[in-house]
């Protein structure tokens, strides 16, 4: 609450030190004493300048004027400038009928030349013209964002400001759902006129303007006029060297409202233009990571392709339209099936306290068989001008066949052996995930007076059949002792939630308001694991081993209600609300013990937000939120987990709720005339009664279960709350023209701070792990025929350990990269890609110096150059490889995975290009999904904001840059 009070304060003083005017007037012909329309009127002083143009009528006004001395200056093509001084303190200046007499000079045919701004900010959204931002003609929508600033691809994930992307629309509609990937690979970058990059709120959140903490950072794409009637697209199929092969296309159909998309990729050489998931949890094999890895932070890295080599099979559908003037639906499906083999040696040092650290080698090799099925729909109903109606349905279904042998041994510091093991296991599983969002608003007649409620629902069903044969030797004085598990583990899980959500909103004064909201929700989680030994009599698995089996039934029931205040505009809001929790848990167990247990769970849960202006060039947002959350089914059972014999894990029913504050701030600055453009974001999160782990090692043969030992120098896992938990990342990117070889040069930096606390064998030890990063691009705008990418990143990481000091540890990583594709208007092309990559600190093995070059020269042919043949090669230098590093609590783990090899591959394509003529806009339109916590226009279908919303603005024309008269 402290750091609340601190941060409240510091939030109101900002708004209320900030008094402003309002300036109004009407411009009119002197001679025919009428209205002009268009004059462009602007207020300007050394720090402060902003303009607008006059109406129909000839009116203008400036709301929300800072306080100083002003030069008015009013121009119009054909009558004399006018210019004035006014002063504003605090007060509205009506500078009644301003009359403009004719010019004396007679003007000849002037021409304007206006560059449009690379970037823009528009409200709380940063908007880049995709027109500023030159590529070859077959680009996608991801070969587009790369050259933005602030937007990184990394090992396959878009990240823009710093934060993960996740959700892209189309033109302000869902595209594959929540699958950003597919609309920045599926979509051809011809079709693109803007890029615009928010923050999105959930839809509850857009429609009542309350913000619920499940805003995420998305992107919409908003196509040109003159590309949103017509089918474009391409197809393609090649072949190449050791049996490698790819076929698949994208193609579109957009007919005004209605929009198609079809598309498909069937391939061995590890491409996949969609998001994976993994719904079972099954993937991730039987790896000895134990309980405590995969909670290192964000010091973390993975470099390369880090999943084998995978053969997809995939097609996609997505169908949007207005169906009748109120009604917009959008939907998509989605299949996939993946065959992926898996090799991966992993090493790892795992801290000790009692004994000297201990080392464990892994090697593992693994097939994976998936099959998905993925369907998602929205629709929105405008019932009336009043009421709205939003319903999403989304339903997942995936089967997965899991084959594994891993080899693991366990040594001292040493180098003496002390355990190894031999595992091949089995795992086969399915399940689906079905959830449903219904959320009803009215607006009850006064402005900003409205009433909401939704209706969550989900339900879940996961299925899993595990065998297990694992054979161990541990050495005790040098003499071997053997010990073996046959076993088979039958699972299920099932889930269902409910959860409603009330609000009202009271308008309070001019511009504030007045937020109530009740928020009841139930969950129930039931898991059934049965444990079977192996019966040699009967040669199979019938014997039930209680003490590893799991029946256990998770009951969660919360009731949360808060009040918000508000008050603001488009240039400058401030909320402040809090809400009060309760959370009751019931969880009963019938294996591997009976017996019940129940907690409640108080809270208080404050909440504050500025967002505003500062000038016309930058934004400031800054935003702080209490949360919880409950432990899952998974950490609360309490039975022993032997995937792994040498690293068993197990549950903790006496796990507590986390408590967590979370502060974010983001500033963002863009110049339009010169180009130039800066964003910082920092976000900084402190948790108490974080779910962490506690490891004990076993110093001699530990008895856990009637039938299972924790043999000596074996590693027991489980989760444990712990305070002291803290989460810095920050991230600056600044962008600027280089005209004289026509490209830009971001370059970008980032601080990220992790502390862990964790357990081991009872004693507490806290990694601390602080990485510093920095990077440069320099990307190239000289046309399409000319298209070079130069960049350069480095990290520094230092772990930093309490408990064994002298086993701090620094290492570093690099990667340089250039990229040079060169078109000739006859239609050859080649093609060019080479990176290096480094990395010093690690493991020996995983100390890697290595160049990735792939090339292709091509030729395009057939009329308007539609064909493409093309000869390509992927790992010319045969150096291709993939490493990760994780640190948590009680260890460092670096991992080398598999990796596809050299191949040649002869491909050819066809682009589909079919547009008709667009239609003549009566209006300007918005594209963007709305964000009411930026005041602004009303709210339009489908969750646009109208006219005078962030990256819409009033409809006037707006020139940007130098123009020169002829």
């Amino acid at each position: 609450m402290k750091i609340f009070m601190i941060l409240l304060t510091g939030l109101t003083l900002s708004f209320c030190a900030y008094s402003q005017s309002t300036v109004k007037g009407k411009i009119q012909d002197s001679t025919a004493r009428s209205g002009l329309s268009g004059a462009t009127i602007q207020l300007r002083n050394t720090s402060f300048s902003r303009s607008t143009v006059s109406a129909m009528s000839g009116e203008f006004s400036f709301a929300e004027i800072p306080n100083g001395s002003y030069k008015l200056t009013v121009t119009f093509v054909g009558f004399d400038n006018y210019e004035k001084t006014i002063t504003l303190q605090g007060n509205n200046i009506d500078l009644g009928t301003i009359e403009l007499g004719k010019s004396g000079k007679t003007l000849t045919e002037v021409v304007i030349k206006a560059t449009t701004p690379p970037t823009q900010q528009k409200g709380d959204t940063v908007q880049f013209n995709a027109n500023q931002f030159k590529v070859n003609p077959d680009a996608n929508v991801e070969d587009l964002v790369k050259k933005m600033p602030g937007i990184q691809i990394e090992n396959g994930e878009v990240k823009a400001q710093g934060e993960t992307v996740r959700k892209v629309t189309i033109d302000g509609r869902e595209f594959f759902g929540d699958d950003a990937t597919a609309a920045l690979r599926n979509l051809p970058a011809e079709v693109v006129d803007k890029i615009q990059v928010f923050d999105r709120l959930s839809d509850q959140a857009q429609l009542t303007g309350v913000d619920d903490g499940n805003s995420v950072k998305a992107i919409n794409v908003v196509t040109r006029e003159d590309r949103r009637n017509g089918q474009f697209g391409r197809v393609y199929a090649g072949y190449g060297t050791d049996d490698r092969y790819q076929a698949g296309g994208a193609v579109n159909f957009f007919n005004k409202n209605r929009r198609i998309s079809v598309v498909g990729l069937f391939n061995n050489i590890n491409q996949q233009n969609f998001s994976s998931s993994d719904m079972l949890g099954l993937s991730g094999g039987n790896s000895g990571r134990g309980g405590g890895m995969g909670r290192g932070g964000s010091g973390n890295f993975q470099t390369g392709q880090q999943n084998g080599i995978t053969k997809t099979n995939a097609l996609g559908l997505n169908y949007s339209d207005l169906w009748g003037k109120k009604l917009e639906t959008s939907g998509s499906y989605f299949f996939n099936n993946n065959t992926n083999n898996r090799s991966q040696l992993t090493n790892r040092e795992q801290f000790n306290t009692n004994v000297p650290n201990s080392f464990y080698t892994e090697n593992a090799e693994s097939i994976n068989i998936s099959t998905s099925h993925r369907f998602n729909m929205r629709m929105q109903y405008k019932i009336d001008s009043q009421k709205s109606l939003i319903i999403t349905p989304s339903l997942s279904y995936q089967e997965n066949d899991i084959r594994s042998y891993t080899s693991g041994e366990q040594t001292n510091l040493d180098g003496t052996v002390t355990s190894r093991t031999v595992d091949p296991n089995r795992v086969k599983g399915n399940g689906y995930n079905f959830n449903n969002n219904i959320f009803y608003r009215q607006a009850l007649g006064k402005t900003r007076r409205s009433f909401g409620i939704g209706l969550t629902t989900g339900f879940s069903n996961r299925n899993s059949t595990r065998e297990q044969q694992t054979i161990s030797t541990f050495f005790k004085a040098l003499t071997p002792e053997y010990d073996s598990t046959f076993q088979q583990s039958l699972s299920e899980t099932r889930s269902q939630n409910y959860s409603a959500n009330l609000e009202y909103s009271e308008p309070i004064g001019k511009k504030g308001s007045l937020q109530f909201r009740y928020n009841p929700g139930y969950s129930k989680n039931e898991a059934d694991t049965r444990a079977y030994r192996f019966d040699d009599n009967a040669g199979k698995y019938t014997i039930l081993d209680t003490s590893l089996s799991n029946v256990f039934t998770n009951n969660v029931t919360t009731q949360r209600g808060g009040i918000n205040y508000r008050v603001g505009d488009r240039q400058r809001m401030f909320a402040i609300g809090v809400d009060l929790q309760n959370t009751e848990l019931d969880n009963d167990q019938t294996y591997p013990a009976k017996g019940n247990l129940k907690k409640s769970f108080s809270n208080i849960l404050p909440n504050a937000m500025f967002r505003g202006k500062i000038g016309e060039k930058s934004n400031l947002m800054m935003f702080y939120r209490a949360s919880t959350s409950t432990p899952s089914v998974n950490q609360l059972q309490n039975v022993i987990n032997i995937n792994n014999v040498l690293f068993p894990t197990t549950g903790n029913p006496n796990l507590d709720q986390s408590y967590s504050n979370t502060l974010s701030t983001r500033y963002t600055y863009s110049d339009s005339r010169k180009g130039n453009s800066f964003f910082f974001n920092l976000f900084a999160t402190n948790t108490m009664d974080y779910v962490t782990n506690a490891t004990f090692t076993a110093t001699s043969d530990s008895v856990l279960t009637p039938t299972f030992t924790l043999k000596q120098g074996s590693r027991l896992s489980k989760p444990v709350n712990l305070d002291g938990y803290w989460n810095l990342r920050t991230f600056a990117t600044y962008s600027f023209p280089f005209k004289s070889i026509k490209s830009n040069i971001t370059f970008n930096g980032g601080y990220n701070y992790v502390k862990t606390p964790g357990l081991i064998n009872n004693m507490l030890n806290e990694t601390r792990n602080s990485t510093f990063s920095g990077g440069i691009i320099l990307a190239s705008n000289i046309s399409e025929y000319v298209d070079f990418n130069i960049n350069y990143n480095a990290s520094r990481s230092i772990v930093k350990n309490d408990l064994q000091q002298n086993l701090n540890n620094k290492y570093f990583s690099q990667s340089a990269g250039v990229r040079l594709n060169l078109l000739s208007k006859s239609g050859w092309y080649i093609d060019n890609e080479l990176n290096n990559m480094l990395y010093r600190g690690l493991t020996a093995e995983f100390n890697q110096d290595y160049w990735l070059w792939n090339a292709a020269i091509g030729k395009k042919f057939l009329k308007d150059q539609k064909g493409d043949l093309r000869l390509s090669v992927f790992d010319l230098l045969k150096q291709n490889r993939s490493i990760s590093r994780t640190v948590s609590s009680d260890g460092i783990e670096d991992n080398w995975t598999q990796v596809l090899q050299q191949y040649f591959m002869l491909t050819f394509s066809y682009r589909l290009r079919n547009f008709g003529k667009a239609p003549a806009p009566a209006e300007r339109r918005m594209q963007r999904p709305m964000n009411p916590m930026t005041p602004g226009g009303p709210i339009a279908p489908g969750g646009q904001r109208g006219d005078g919303g962030p990256g819409g603005g009033p409809s006037m024309p707006i020139a940007y840059g130098d123009s020169t008269m002829e």
